[in-house]
């Protein structure tokens, strides 16, 4: 079995970021670490974190998506993903405090984009693309 893990470059707080993340999700847990390299596991899905200095930042071509249950899974995630210097972005995205990019969405954002009516369709995608953090309920309402 080929199994796929994300590998994270951070300048010298790979761990600090890695106690971070596993605070986050449930099922979480740091699996060993080094001073160069953290490896860890957020719900399941294993990571690996890499203190390697200064040479590469995080940019929005990767990003890692959280699907969640209710609002309140949407707001719990946001505020703490955006504490301790995190930056809302547009459409349920943000970067956390150090610079890695999420998309915090509903679990059912593709039903809520992909409405058999394209009408309902339009009127969903507007109201996300005015949004940081997604309100469901103003989703729902749009699809109207």
């Amino acid at each position: 079995m080929t199994k796929i893990t994300p590998f994270l470059w951070f300048d010298k707080q790979a761990e600090e970021a890695a106690r971070f993340y596993v605070s986050l999700f449930k099922n979480s847990r740091i699996v060993s670490a080094t001073p160069l390299v953290v490896n860890f596991e957020l719900n399941g899905q294993s990571f690996a974190a890499l203190n390697g200095g200064p040479s590469f930042n995080f940019t929005e071509a990767v990003s890692f998506v959280i699907n969640c249950e209710s609002q309140q899974e949407i707001d719990d995630y946001w505020a703490k993903l955006t504490a301790g210097g995190g930056q809302p972005s547009m459409c349920g995205w943000l970067k956390d405090k150090y610079g890695l990019s999420w998309q915090v969405v509903p679990a059912n954002i593709g039903q809520l984009l992909q409405q058999a009516d394209p009408e309902k369709a339009k009127r969903v995608t507007g109201a996300l693309m005015k949004m940081q953090k997604i309100n469901v309920n103003d989703l729902v309402a749009a699809a109207r």
